[in-house]
């Protein structure tokens, strides 16, 4: 007995300290201690704010469409989730995170037809980035990347050069003088500063993935003699003939670059060059007055439904609804723990799928006292019908559990929407966390207080409702 008395009280004391981290390391408007506290002062310097979603922090919300006319239908879809990659670690790259402050962007692919028709977008939310502006400059330098060959059969421009000086090339585009080969920046792995051993001048290497090395060996193999121009955002930077066959994955791109310019090249080559182009279609700045008030109004609810719960529980279930809204407090703290330690986002949508699996471990509860008052009503003791009502409740509540983790787990793989994922994931991870709150915490507590021997106080509180646990089975015995 003395063991599980002390068991539970390392458990309430692990939840008290998790609910006190949950706490302190929240940011309150920077408010300064008039007294030093070893812990104030190291949560100051520790802080680990929620992490909140854009409808509910406020930020820049962002919609681009991407130019997929030259791309085979096939490739399209692939080619869309590698731009999502790319501007996603464009964006959350230490470059980038100097510029706008550390984000957690979220980025979806919004396809409005099948294959290459149809409006294919990319839209773009960075919760807590307020500088529009920057916000698209920083999105908007991630360079295109595409190795075209040239193509013989259109004429060579008329190329007139004006007294100033100025080159006029008429009105053919020399982007269209040359064919795509299909290799574009979706294929690189990497690109660094490189210097030419003759001449001293910077450059950048680049390094192909295996499918884009395979690609690269293919074009240089049977194009030996032409033209293999290398495109950077549509112009060309680099345009050298193909001399032979080059395995390997390795390119280099030549230029009249600065030491500086290859390297900023380089750097954002390496942060992804996009696979196809992209043009900004829409912008928004959204205010966070309106997701403060929904946070405050969030987190008067979220007290007011506690505190119903805990007083209904205590009211109809007396001790071990008390027991109950102990162990509902301390699933609370380990839940918010985990959400600040594995950074989760929290919208709308998100905290309503822990409110709702707030509501699966209070369900949790009540299967397993109304298991127990059955158990007092047979006639025995308050600590057998404690073990009994555990293992008879267990199956109901390991049943309606799985079917939340199923339905949770269908929306969380089958909907590429941020909130209906971030819905799901709340609602995974509180389900798995209320089977512990639950089923172990619940328990422990009350095996560590049942009595050896049944008395009239006793009855009272491990009674239900109006009557207490002696007179129910006296009832139950007429």
């Amino acid at each position: 007995m003395w063991k599980k008395r002390i068991a539970a009280l390392i458990v309430l004391i692990i939840g008290s300290a998790l609910g006190f981290f949950v706490f302190k390391s929240e940011p309150r408007g920077g408010q300064v201690p008039t007294k030093p506290a070893i812990l104030t002062n190291y949560f100051q310097n520790h802080q680990m704010p929620f992490k909140l979603g854009l409808d509910l922090s406020g930020g820049t919300h962002l919609v681009y469409e991407a130019d997929v006319t030259e791309m085979d239908s096939g490739d399209v879809d692939d080619a869309m989730q590698v731009l999502r990659d790319v501007v996603e670690r464009r964006v959350s790259g230490q470059a980038v995170s100097g510029v706008l402050g550390v984000l957690e962007p979220v980025i979806q692919v919004k396809q409005g037809g099948i294959g290459a028709a149809g409006s294919h977008q990319l839209i773009v939310d960075l919760p807590g980035v307020t500088d529009i502006e920057k916000a698209i400059a920083t999105i908007g330098k991630t360079p295109t990347l595409d190795f075209r060959l040239k193509d013989d059969t259109i004429p060579e421009p008329a190329i007139v050069v004006s007294a100033d000086g100025t080159v006029n090339l008429g009105d053919i585009d020399p982007y269209q003088q040359f064919v795509t080969t299909g290799l574009t920046g979706r294929y690189l792995e990497s690109a660094q500063v490189q210097f030419d051993p003759n001449t001293g001048a910077p450059n950048v290497g680049l390094n192909f993935n295996k499918e884009g090395a395979d690609l690269f060996a293919e074009i240089t193999k049977n194009n030996i003699g032409k033209t293999l121009a290398i495109f950077l955002d549509g112009v060309p930077i680099s345009a050298p003939t193909i001399q032979s066959e080059i395995t390997g994955g390795q390119a280099v791109i030549t230029g009249t670059f600065t030491p500086q310019e290859a390297k900023v090249l380089a750097s954002s080559l390496s942060y992804g060059a996009l696979p196809v182009p992209i043009e900004l279609v829409s912008s928004e700045l959204i205010g966070a007055s309106l997701g403060a008030s929904a946070v405050q109004a969030g987190l008067f609810a979220a007290i007011v439904g506690f505190l119903a719960i805990a007083g209904f529980l205590i009211f109809w279930y007396r001790l071990p609804g008390l027991i109950a809204a102990i162990a509902l407090a301390i699933y609370v703290a380990i839940t918010l723990t985990v959400f600040k330690l594995l950074n989760v986002t929290l919208s709308a949508a998100a905290i309503a799928g822990f409110i709702i699996s707030i509501g699966v471990a209070v369900d949790a509860n009540v299967l397993i006292f109304e298991r127990i008052k059955e158990e007092l009503r047979s006639g025995r003791g308050v600590a057998d019908a404690i073990s009994a009502g555990f293992g008879r409740a267990w199956f109901s509540i390991r049943d309606s559990n799985f079917s939340a983790l199923i339905t949770a787990f269908i929306l969380f793989f089958l909907f590429d929407t941020s909130f209906i994922r971030g819905f799901a994931l709340t609602l995974i991870l509180g389900v798995l966390i209320s089977l512990i709150s639950a089923v172990l915490v619940t328990r422990l507590f009350l095996r560590a207080i049942a009595p050896s021997k049944t008395s009239r106080v006793l009855s009272f509180l491990f009674g239900s409702g109006f009557t207490s646990a002696r007179s129910q089975v006296a009832n139950q015995s007429k």
